[in-house]
C-alpha cells in the first residue's frame, strides 16, 4: 500500500493522518513559522509529524500491554517544567508527554531511577550555588548568593537529578522500543537520518 508511510508492529501508519496533523499545525498560531509545503524543511516537518504519530502508537501499545490508563498521571508541567527540560527529553517525546495515557507510561517505565549520593555530593561539589539562597540586603534586596550545604539542599538536588535521569530513561526507552517495532517508508525517515537527502547543512 502506497499510503503507508510507517508501521509499528502491525499497525499500519497511513500518510492521511500525516496531512491530518500538518493541517492540525498549520491551523494553530504556529502557522506562521512552519516552513512551506514541498520544501525541504517542509518534508523534514512531515518526517517530524510521522515520528509523533509512532510514538503514540508505541506508548498506547506499552499502556495497553501493562494495563494502564491516564487516570492519575502527573501533569505535563510536573514532568515537563522548562525549556530545559524540553530540550533534554527532545521534541517528540515531549509532544507524546502531552497526553496523559503517555504521562502514565513515563511512570511505568521510570519507576526504578535512582540516585545515589555520591551523585547528590559531586553535584552539590560542582555547583555549590545552584541551590543556595540570597543573603538579604537593605530594603529587602537580594545581596550576595550564599553556598548552601549539602543537607540544606539534599532533598532539592536528589529530585532535581532524578527528574532529570527520569527524562533520560523515558527517552531511552522510546528510542529502543521504536528501534524494535517502527518501521518507516522511503520518504519518512527520520528527520535526523543523514542518509536522506533532507537532512543538509547549508550556510
Amino acid at each position: 500500500m502506497t499510503d503507508v508511510v510507517a508501521t509499528v508492529g502491525d499497525d499500519a501508519v497511513l500518510v492521511d493522518e500525516v496531512d491530518a496533523s500538518e493541517e492540525r499545525l498549520r491551523a494553530t498560531p504556529l502557522a506562521n513559522a512552519l516552513p512551506r509545503p514541498g520544501t525541504s524543511e517542509g518534508r523534514q516537518l512531515r518526517r517530524w509529524l510521522v515520528q509523533v504519530l509512532v510514538t503514540s502508537r508505541v506508548v498506547t501499545a506499552e499502556a495497553a500491554s501493562a494495563g494502564l490508563t491516564a487516570h492519575g498521571a502527573p501533569t505535563e508541567e510536573e514532568l515537563l517544567p522548562d525549556v530545559p527540560a524540553r530540550l533534554e527529553i527532545g521534541s517528540v517525546a515531549a509532544a507524546a508527554l502531552e497526553d496523559g495515557l503517555a504521562r502514565a507510561v513515563f511512570v511505568h517505565v521510570t519507576a526504578g531511577v535512582t540516585v545515589t549520593d555520591r551523585e547528590i555530593s559531586d553535584y552539590h561539589a560542582r555547583n555549590p550555588f545552584r541551590f543556595g539562597g540570597h543573603a538579604m540586603g537593605a530594603g529587602g534586596w537580594r545581596g550576595r548568593l550564599t553556598e548552601a550545604t549539602l543537607d540544606d539542599v539534599r532533598d532539592q538536588i536528589a529530585g532535581h537529578l532524578c527528574d532529570s535521569a527520569r527524562r533520560r530513561e523515558f527517552r531511552r526507552w522510546l528510542d529502543a522500543r521504536r528501534a524494535e517495532v517502527v518501521r518507516l517508508a522511503p520518504g519518512y525517515e527520520h528527520p535526523g537520518d543523514p542518509s536522506q537527502p533532507d537532512n543538509t547543512h547549508r550556510h
